[in-house]
Formats: C-alpha cells, sequence, structure tokens
C-alpha cells in the first residue's frame, strides 16, 4: 500500500491558533530528520537522549527548511517563523496529524504489553477480516491487511510515517485497524494524534530497560495509553493476570473507561476454565458475567488464549456479539515467528521458531511448549548486543531450569562482542552448548532430536537478518529449519548432543 500524497498547507493551517506571527509559508512536508529535509518542509528540532535536533537547525534551512518547531528556549535565526511547543513530541504528532487532513480509519484500537503485542494485532486483524471487515494490523512485523503485508522495521512508526500510513488505509477503506503501542513509542509521544477506540494491555514483564532505566519508568511509559491516549469513552481490554492490572485498571476507574478483563483469577471479567491442550491446539470454557461459552483454538501454547482473549475483546469492542467471534476461532491462523510451527523431524519431533527474546517470553513459552513434550524439550536461543545486558543472566536461569537441552548462539551481536554475550547467558546455564554460528546451532539441535521431542528456536521470529557491527546479513531462522528438515530422512539423522 503506498503512502498517500498530500497537499501543502499554510502553517497557519497546520499550526492552528498558537501559528507564529508574520511570514506565513506553505509547508509541504515535515521530518525531524534534517537530512531527509526538502523545500519547503517544516523541520522539527526534538530534543533527545544522544542528540538535541537544535543544532541542526542551520543544516535544516540550508536544506529549504522554512519553519520550525522547537522547545521555547530554542535559538532560531531572525526572520524563520518558529512554533514553540514545551512538549514538542506531542506537537509533532497533531501536526502530523494535521498534514494528512487527520484521516484515520473508523476504528482503531492499540495495544501495549512487554509480550504478546503483534500476536495480538495480527489476530484481531484476522477476526474483524473472518467477520467479512476490512481490517488491518500494523507493528513488528510491518503491516498486515486482507490483501497482502508489507514489511516494517520499527515497532511504533514515528509521527509522519504513522499518520501517513493511517491516511493511506483510510483512503484504501479499511475501517478497522489494531496496532502496537510500544514503551519507547509512547514514551516519545508518537500516537498521541491517533483517535483510539479501544486499548488493550497484554501483560508486563522486564524489558527495555535500556531505554527507561527502571521498570517503574517502563510501566509509567505504558500506562500513558490509558492515563493520555484512550479517551474517556473508550474501552480498555486488560491481562487480568498480569503484576500491573492493578496500575492500569485503577486508571481506568478514575477515568471513566469501561474495562474487559481477561485471564484466570475470579476478578476477570472473561475467565478462562476447563482448559485443555492438545497436540497442535487447545479448548476451554470462557466465563463471562452473562453467558458461558466454548472455545476451541487451532493454535498451541497456553499464552496464545490469552492473545485471543485480547484481540476478541477488542473486537467485541465495536459492538460485535461473542458469539460471532467465536464461531470463527477455529479457522485463525498463527502468527509469522510467535510459536510458528515449522514442521516434524522425522522421528516426529516438531520444530518451532518463536520471537520470544525477553525473560518473561522465553519463560511463557519454554512454559507452553512443555505441555506439548512428551520427550526433550530444546531450546537454540541468545541475546542481542547493544540492548539490556542484565537479561541474559535471567534467560540462561529460565533456560537452565525449564529445558532439558539448550543451545546458547549468536542473535543480532550489534557492536558487542558476542562471545562475551554468550558468556553472560551461560554462567547460569551450565548445561548449556555453546556454538556461536547459529545455522550451525539449528542445524545441530535439529539433528540431534528423537520421538517425543519438541525445539523451539526462539530469540528473531519473523526476522530476516543477522545483525553484526554495522550490517545485516540475511538470516532466517524459520527458512534455515525448513531447510535442515527438507533435507532429513531417517537413514542420516544422528543424535549428537
Amino acid at each position: 500500500m503506498n503512502d498517500p500524497a498530500f497537499t501543502p498547507l499554510p502553517l497557519s493551517d497546520l499550526a492552528g491558533p498558537e501559528s507564529p506571527r508574520g511570514q506565513n509559508p506553505m509547508i509541504a512536508g515535515i521530518s525531524e530528520d534534517s537530512r531527509a529535509i526538502r523545500p519547503g518542509y517544516l523541520f522539527a528540532a526534538i530534543p533527545g537522549k544522544r542528540q538535541d535536533g537544535a543544532a541542526f537547525i542551520p543544516a535544516a534551512l540550508a536544506a529549504g527548511a522554512v519553519a520550525v518547531l522547537a522547545v521555547p528556549e530554542t535559538l532560531v535565526p531572525e526572520g524563520v517563523p518558529v512554533i514553540r511547543d514545551p512538549h514538542p513530541r506531542a506537537r509533532l504528532s497533531h501536526l502530523a496529524s494535521a498534514l494528512f487532513a487527520h484521516a484515520q480509519p473508523p476504528f482503531i484500537a492499540a495495544v501495549t504489553g512487554t509480550s504478546g503485542k503483534t500476536s495480538t494485532v495480527c489476530l484481531a486483524q484476522q477476526i474483524w477480516n473472518l467477520l467479512g471487515q476490512n481490517a488491518a494490523s500494523l507493528g513488528t512485523i510491518g503491516l498486515v491487511t486482507s490483501t497482502g503485508s508489507e514489511y516494517g522495521s520499527m515497532t511504533t512508526l514515528a509521527p509522519v510515517a504513522l499518520h501517513a500510513k493511517l491516511a493511506a488505509l483510510a483512503a484504501g477503506g479499511v475501517s478497522h485497524l489494531a496496532f502496537e503501542a510500544s514503551s519507547q513509542g509512547l514514551d516519545q509521544h508518537r500516537p498521541d494524534a491517533v483517535r483510539l477506540r479501544a486499548a488493550a494491555f497484554t501483560g508486563f514483564g522486564r524489558d527495555h530497560l535500556d531505554d527507561h532505566l527502571t521498570i517503574e519508568a517502563y510501566l509509567q511509559a505504558k500506562l500513558r495509553l490509558f492515563s493520555e491516549l484512550l479517551p474517556a469513552d473508550g474501552i480498555a481490554v486488560l491481562n487480568g493476570d498480569m503484576s500491573a492490572f492493578s496500575s492500569a485498571r485503577d486508571i481506568c476507574q478514575k477515568r471513566g473507561i469501561r474495562v474487559i478483563s481477561y485471564g484466570s483469577q475470579p476478578h476477570c471479567s472473561w475467565r478462562i476454565t476447563d482448559h485443555k491442550l492438545t497436540n497442535n491446539g487447545q479448548s476451554f470454557q470462557l466465563v463471562t458475567q452473562s453467558a458461558t461459552h466454548a472455545v476451541t483454538l487451532p493454535l498451541a501454547g497456553r499464552f496464545q488464549a490469552y492473545n485471543v482473549l485480547a484481540a476478541m475483546a477488542l473486537v467485541h469492542a465495536d459492538e460485535t456479539p461473542l458469539e460471532k467471534i467465536i464461531a470463527v476461532l477455529p479457522r485463525l491462523q498463527g502468527v509469522p515467528g510467535r510459536l510458528h510451527y515449522v514442521g516434524a523431524h522425522p522421528c516426529g519431533a516438531a520444530v518451532y521458531v518463536d520471537y520470544a527474546h525477553k525473560p518473561d517470553a522465553l519463560e511463557e513459552i519454554l512454559n507452553a511448549l512443555r505441555a506439548h513434550t512428551p520427550g526433550r524439550l530444546w531450546v537454540v536461543f541468545g541475546c542481542g548486543g547493544n540492548r539490556d545486558s542484565g537479561k541474559r543472566a535471567l534467560m540462561g536461569q529460565i533456560a537452565q531450569r525449564l529445558a532439558d537441552a539448550v543451545i546458547v548462539t549468536d542473535d543480532n551481536p550489534r557492536h558487542e562482542d558476542a562471545a562475551a554475550i554468550r558468556r553472560a547467558i551461560m554462567a547460569n546455564c551450565p548445561k548449556a552448548v555453546e556454538m556461536g554460528d547459529r545455522a550451525q546451532a539449528i542445524h545441530t539441535a535439529i539433528h540431534s532430536l528423537a520421538q517425543g521431542d519438541v525445539l523451539v528456536i526462539a530469540g528473531k521470529g519473523h526476522e530476516s537478518g543477522q545483525i553484526v557491527g554495522e550490517q545485516v546479513f540475511p538470516f532466517d531462522d524459520i527458512e534455515i529449519a525448513k531447510s535442515i528438515l527438507a533435507q532429513l530422512s531417517p537413514e542420516n539423522t544422528s543424535h549428537a548432543v
């Protein structure tokens, strides 16, 4: 789907009542990157953690910028129109929305959470499509519509790119959208001008402390979705079993926001009971305030029931009857890279790929697959470089405790020493085998499987590259695992580890 063109606007139309007096240039675009400035653009001089956008104002003006957005104390050459705002990130979001005439799909739901965001938005999009709606999802794996998908590189798009996408979706007739709202995106006010009808919080655990520094700051970034972005007449969908439930619920209650909570606890308005696992699926009873419903899902892993419930509640928020939603659930498909069933070894052992790259997610996926594993549970995983180093020891502990066989390998080492990352993991996982070459690690694990075993290759999920330094090398866990399985035959398998 191509992003729409827009008609240049006078600065006064774009900025509204707070437009600077005097010159009123036509604005042909907006960017916070001085390298992307073109003649007629407005330059957003955003203060950042590493660089202050104010330092790039001369370069932006030289490139053709005709106006500037900046904090009040910023020095700007005389004669250049300036929108001064103490909260320039939030203002940028509203300017981006105005640039595209505030065009957005009629029903938009935002999803935040340490884990489960991608699955929830993709499952909501599937349910809407199965019910005959023209729906889309937007997030870590990109844009997904009923006609195809576009790969993306950012969980929550920057404001101008986000509103360009919203306008394109609206122009294409998309009526329902679910998108991922990351903690970084919320902290940076990227989705502030999106008109939300519903919002979900799927779960909370340790992540992104390299950005937020403390777990409390990380939580507060996510809670902005409910304290500031979701309107009072919206609907909040909350995981009633998560540690952050009471914090989110209290905010919603104070603002008069209706809450749909889901989980296994007695206080949940949608409660799971009589949960049963099958080889590649599950069933349970869904107890609501008005009825009990039998639910069957063709998805493995108990946590997938939670993702589906969050998606169901977002669809139900648009007054779709629950019975209609439940009727289409047996037709759901797995989300790429999320407990993605790759295939079976000739001995029958199952191979999965999952995006789990943080402690809670790894624990969740291993617990989920244990219930489907009569033999040994295998995991191949690593930790990313230039990211929260504290999670490496935690993930080693989890693998040591929950898996039967572990291979520690590389996962986007970036600018760090890959061997040092592996050592940090293995310090708490003495039973692990170290194998830096990720392709070799996957090959070894698959060739070592026996009847009844299950293997999960964790950390990269849908990703198609391995980041080493500044380079991105082609690498796809799913395709590599498929290729290895395709080459296997019973007589050439061995049990090497």
